[in-house]
């Protein structure tokens, strides 16, 4: 596996190919997912090599935005089908690979502990102190797209996505569970 290689390539393939106006889902996101995904995995004591595998899945989880948003997990497989084995990864590794991936759809349904972790990750910041800055771009691009009228819907649309929400692992639970709670509370009292 040329796990950096393969790193560099999708990073730049992102900056090159994402739609200027996905304001939340772009490379800050993959870069944050990567970032949580690490945090997460080392504290759930995971193998330098299965890291490797979540690692690489967290890069590509999001890079089939660069053609849809619907769908676009399954376009992301296709992605590191054809362009992963171009860097050594074996049949097997693509595959869990795209596991990882499918698993963060919505609703998530996580099978394994590297699909947890990675699903956790995606929706970290839903209990950290930068969620009102991303849930503020993630607005603008939903927005954009005329997926939400106003902000009276989104905080609606808000409020049952995070009451739906579950973290998945141990360290997830322990560090971001109680913070998503103040959120549901705040989004709440704009409605």
């Amino acid at each position: 596996m040329q796990f950096k290689r393969a790193g560099k390539f999708i990073l730049n393939k992102l900056k090159l190919e994402l739609p200027a106006h996905l304001s939340y889902h772009g490379i800050d996101h993959a870069l944050d997912v990567y970032a949580s995904a690490e945090k997460i995995a080392n504290a759930e004591g995971i193998s330098n090599y299965e890291q490797k595998l979540l690692l690489t899945a967290a890069l590509f989880h999001d890079a089939g935005f660069i053609k849809t948003r619907y769908g676009h997990e399954e376009e992301s497989c296709r992605i590191v089908r054809q362009y992963l084995p171009l860097y050594s990864y074996q049949p097997a590794e693509t595959d869990s690979i795209c596991g990882m991936i499918m698993a963060t759809r919505v609703p998530q349904s996580p099978h394994t502990p590297l699909e947890e972790i990675l699903c956790d990750a995606d929706l970290d910041y839903l209990g950290r102190d930068d969620f009102v800055m991303l849930s503020n771009r993630l607005f603008s691009e939903l927005c954009y797209e005329g997926l939400v009228r106003d902000e009276s819907e989104w905080n609606r649309e808000q409020v049952d996505f995070i009451e739906g929400h579950r973290y998945h692992t141990a360290v997830s639970l322990k560090l971001r569970q109680a913070k998503k709670e103040e959120y549901i509370k705040l989004v709440k009292s704009k409605i």
